[in-house]
C-alpha cells in the first residue's frame, strides 16, 4: 500500500472547476489556521488559474494576505523576469496584484550565485524561517504544498534517475542534467514536511502517470513522497483513470 491509497481525490468537471474548487479548499484551509499560514507553490497552467482566481473576488477580500508567507517547489535556473520562471509566472499572476508585505515572499534566488550556492542559500531561508536546522513530523513546515505531476512522474524538479532522489539530509538541493537548464528543488524530506499536499492535475495527457501513481509504479519519483500530512488530488475528468483510491 503506497501513500497514495488513502488520498482523498476529488474529479471536477474541467479545469475551470478545479481551479475553484482548489482556490475554494486553499481559502479554507488558510482560515482555519488562525496564525502564520505557509504554503509552497507549483508553477504550470492548472495552478496559473488557481493564482488568478486568488486575485480575484471574491479570494481577494478573503484570503488572509499578510499572514501568510508563500515559498515555492522548485525553479528553473533562470533570471527572474526570465519566461520560464515559476517565481515570475506567481508574481505576474497573483502576488503582484495584491498588498503582500514583500517580507512574506520567499523565491528561490538564481542569480549571482552557482545551482549549488542557490540550493544552500534557500535551505538557509528555509532554515531560518522553520528557526531550526532539522525537521521535525510534530511541525510541519509547510501548512499546504501544491504539486503538479510531469509525464514521467516528476514532483517538483524530482526526476527519475537524479541524485536528488536519494537526498534525505538536505531540504534543498540542485538539479543538474535532467532539463536544459539547470534547477533548484525542494528534497523529499521538505516535501514531506506538510500539514496537507496537493496535487493539481488536469487533461487526457495527465492520466497514464495517475494510473501507474495510483498503482504505485516504484519507477515514478512521486511515488516515493511519504507526506506526514493529509493528501489530496484535484483531477479533472480528463486526466482522471478508472481505477483510483
Amino acid at each position: 500500500m503506497t501513500a497514495f491509497s488513502n488520498a482523498a481525490v476529488e474529479v471536477l468537471f474541467d479545469p475551470e472547476a478545479l481551479a475553484r474548487r482548489a482556490a475554494d479548499w486553499l481559502l479554507t484551509t488558510a482560515l482555519a489556521k488562525r496564525d502564520t499560514f505557509t504554503i509552497a507553490l507549483s508553477g504550470g497552467s492548472t495552478p496559473r488559474r488557481l493564482y488568478e482566481l486568488l486575485a480575484a473576488p471574491p479570494y481577494y477580500d478573503a484570503f488572509p494576505w499578510r499572514r501568510t508567507h508563500w515559498f515555492w517547489g522548485d525553479e528553473r535556473f533562470v533570471p527572474h523576469d526570465d519566461a520560464d520562471s515559476n517565481f515570475r509566472m506567481v508574481r505576474e499572476t497573483l502576488l503582484s496584484r495584491m498588498q503582500i508585505p514583500a517580507t512574506n515572499v520567499h523565491p528561490i534566488p538564481t542569480e549571482g550565485l552557482t545551482p549549488a550556492e542557490a540550493a544552500v542559500e534557500y535551505e538557509r531561508t528555509l532554515q531560518s524561517f522553520y528557526g531550526a536546522t532539522a525537521l521535525t513530523p510534530k511541525r510541519p513546515l509547510f501548512d499546504v504544498i501544491l504539486l503538479g505531476l510531469g509525464p514521467e512522474g516528476h514532483i517538483a524538479s524530482l526526476f527519475p534517475g537524479m541524485a536528488i532522489l536519494e537526498e534525505r539530509r538536505r531540504w534543498v538541493a540542485p538539479v543538474v542534467g535532467a532539463k536544459p537548464e539547470p534547477r533548484i528543488s525542494l528534497t523529499y524530506p521538505a516535501l514531506n514536511s506538510s500539514r496537507e499536499v496537493a496535487f493539481l492535475a488536469a487533461g487526457e495527457a495527465k492520466r497514464g502517470v495517475l494510473d501507474r501513481l495510483f498503482d504505485g509504479d516504484t519507477s515514478l519519483p512521486a511515488v516515493r513522497l511519504r507526506p506526514e500530512g493529509a493528501l489530496r488530488f484535484f483531477l479533472d475528468r480528463a486526466a482522471t483513470p478508472e481505477h483510483r483510491p
